[in-house]
């Protein structure tokens, strides 16, 4: 590729990642241009100019008190070391959170007044009614003692004088229910905080971590996280390291990249002198004193041979990639979700075309890009649902069966989903099938009315396994309510809304009499999921009255811990990590949800117990979730470590 199509190339990337928030080619495949380029014209404009970032006319422009720099990037311990060469001192390390750089700014009392995007670097956008909605971001910060007081400004009442710099970013279990729509968290944070209506941001319930301060005096970089604890403002993970432990402290953060709630794509790397990070100053585009040693991922090129369409519950046919075999973090991976008709058309896939292959985090498969077009035939959208034979239709990015009541592998799904979630077993893919085709199994009440003789009738069907089968079932007619609700399959009805709906109301009686505005109140629920459970429950008004015919629901005991009656969790979180001597995890995990807990995500300073197995316990043997979870305790969390024999006595 010459300079002229390099160049105008990251120019059109630059325009869909920092404008449109639609990239089509990962961050690797993208500084891969950027280094390309560097080799062939180190000076080319490009290179130094500062893309704008998303962009909507109806916000106010506002400029920044210093400018907000992309930084400089390395892939290997050699640059890594070669850019530390040229200061003194510590290193301060922190993870590189994959969301949209921001600004928050307070006056001299320590009142938030302004909340703007990057933009430019040096202009960006009015966001601040948007971001009051987000919880993580302190609307006052307390200005304890004159030491802490600004450096500049100090008669005015309103301008701003201090600035919180950090990332706003989706957690990854909010992002789940989202997953099916959006190609990752960030772009979907970069349109909720972009919202006309700042009501519309809280719904996609953002957070936010910070990283920076500027408009007080420091010494040294890891100063600011001590001022950030204090103001209340959660930060990212910080360590310090000498420059001959740089590549173990960017290994350590490797480490965790599984483990953490949000995005993370490399380890950002600051002089910890604020001395020495003056005197090395700024280029351009970037500070000297800080740099991004990013992840690379497991990646290799593939050829696609076919794109098979798979019809969900809802009745969404994604395309998904047949692709020749290739091996990715140790895995042989066939297959790749195109995510929606959208992006398959957008990316013009042929057969045969050659695509790269990347393993996010080690673990979800991704067609990152196409790198070569192919010459076979341009993949045909159906016109048929592949499924059942009914006309599609696409809306927005999405192909629909337009089939609402007797999609076929729509049925498929609604019944898989109801076995799953109240883990019925032997109920598997194959067997509903054969009992849907038979006439057996139409809707989820139908498996309450099976019969060993029905069973019988099905090839390679014994009287024992029939028998068996009879008897699951019939063990699963009394369930938990929340459990019921979310074996309905309604969308947004997941496990969390489905806890604290039961909290709330106890039974489903009174669930199913809320209205919107009753559901929309509630902490972590809004107008958007209050809007589909409501709607949801109303067309599922028919399957829950036949499923009550055969099912008894039991709801979590209400008395107080400690108050005479049985012991009560509710309101408490647990996370189990290591192995347990006496249970499995998934058992402890019943157990602890029966006396009305919830199990955590991840570990979080909202999190109450953390279960350490026997032997891990013993032998102290420091996890990742361990250590976070000390590194909480020590910033001031009340979590609490406890043994599984601990855990046993609280039972």
């Amino acid at each position: 590729m010459s300079v002229e199509a390099l160049e105008k190339e990251i120019a059109h990337h630059n325009e869909l990642y920092f404008e449109k928030n639609k990239p089509e080619i990962s961050d690797y495949d993208f500084d891969r241009l950027v280094e390309r380029l560097k080799s062939l014209k180190p000076d080319s404009a490009i290179l130094t100019d500062i893309p704008a970032d998303y962009s909507v006319k109806d916000f106010k422009k506002v400029s920044h008190r210093s400018p907000m720099l992309s930084l400089n990037k390395c892939y290997d311990e050699e640059d890594l070391n070669d850019w530390a060469s040229k200061f003194e001192g510590e290193v301060l390390v922190t993870p590189k959170i994959d969301g949209l750089a921001t600004e928050l700014c307070y006056d001299a009392h320590g009142n938030f007044i302004l909340g703007a995007t990057r933009g430019d670097g040096f202009v960006g956008e009015d966001i601040s009614a948007n971001i009051k909605m987000i919880e993580d971001i302190p609307q006052k910060i307390k200005l304890m003692n004159q030491r802490q007081r600004p450096v500049e400004g100090e008669g005015a009442t309103r301008a701003p004088v201090i600035s919180i710099r950090g990332e706003i970013y989706m957690k990854l279990s909010v992002f789940q229910k989202h997953k099916e729509t959006f190609a990752n968290p960030r772009n979907l944070a970069a349109g909720a905080v972009k919202q006309k209506d700042p009501k519309k941001t809280k719904d996609y319930r953002l957070s936010f971590l910070g990283y920076d301060i500027l408009g007080m005096p420091f010494e040294k970089e890891a100063d600011k996280f001590k001022w950030l604890h204090s103001f209340k403002v959660p930060t990212v993970e910080m360590k310090l390291c000498k420059k001959e432990t740089m590549q173990e402290a960017y290994e350590y953060f490797l480490a965790k990249r599984d483990s953490h709630d949000y995005e993370t794509d490399g380890v950002v790397f600051k002089a910890n002198s604020m001395a020495e990070q003056e005197r090395l100053g700024f280029t351009a585009h970037h500070p000297r004193y800080s740099i991004a040693y990013k992840f690379q991922g497991d990646s290799s090129a593939t050829f696609l041979k076919d794109v098979e369409w798979s019809v969900a519950r809802t009745r969404v046919i994604t395309p998904v990639g047949v692709v020749e075999p290739v091996e990715l973090s140790g895995a042989t991976v066939t297959h790749v979700s195109l995510h929606n008709v959208g992006l398959m058309q957008k990316l013009g896939l042929r057969k045969g075309a050659k695509v790269l292959m990347m393993r996010r985090g080690g673990v979800i498969p991704n067609l990152e890009s196409v790198l070569e077009p192919g010459k076979g035939e341009e993949f045909k959208i159906p016109l048929k649902c592949p499924s059942c034979g009914a006309p599609t239709q696409v809306r927005d990015d999405f192909l629909y069966c337009t089939n609402q009541e007797a999609c076929r592998r729509a049925k498929m799904q609604e019944l898989e989903h109801f076995i799953k979630v109240i883990e019925c077993d032997g109920f598997g893919e194959k067997l509903i099938e054969k009992l849907y085709d038979n006439g057996f199994v139409q809707a989820p009440a139908d498996f309450y009315s099976l019969r060993v003789e029905d069973l019988l009738e099905l090839e390679r069907m014994g009287e024992v396994l029939a028998q068996k089968l009879i008897g699951n079932i019939q063990s699963k007619k009394k369930l938990p309510l929340d459990v019921f609700l979310r074996a309905l399959g309604i969308r947004e009805l997941a496990k969390h809304s489905s806890k604290i709906l039961v909290k709330e109301f106890g039974t489903l009686k009174k669930i199913f009499s809320l209205k919107e505005e009753d559901l929309a109140s509630i902490h972590t629920i809004g107008p958007v999921i209050a809007r589909e459970v409501v709607e949801g429950l109303r067309k599922k008004k028919t399957l829950i009255e036949k499923l009550l015919k055969h099912v008894k629901l039991s709801h979590p005991p209400l008395t107080k811990e400690g108050g005479g009656g049985a012991l009560s969790l509710t309101g408490k979180s647990f996370v189990f990590t290591g192995t347990l001597a006496a249970m499995d995890r998934r058992e402890a995990e019943k157990k602890v949800e029966a006396l009305g807990a919830e199990i955590a995500s991840g570990v979080t300073k909202e999190l109450t117990y953390l279960v350490i197995g026997s032997e891990g316990y013993k032998n102290r043997q420091k996890g990742n979730k361990w250590i976070k979870a000390e590194q909480l305790i020590s910033k001031g969390a009340s979590l609490k470590i406890i043994s599984e024999e601990e855990f046993l006595k609280m039972l």
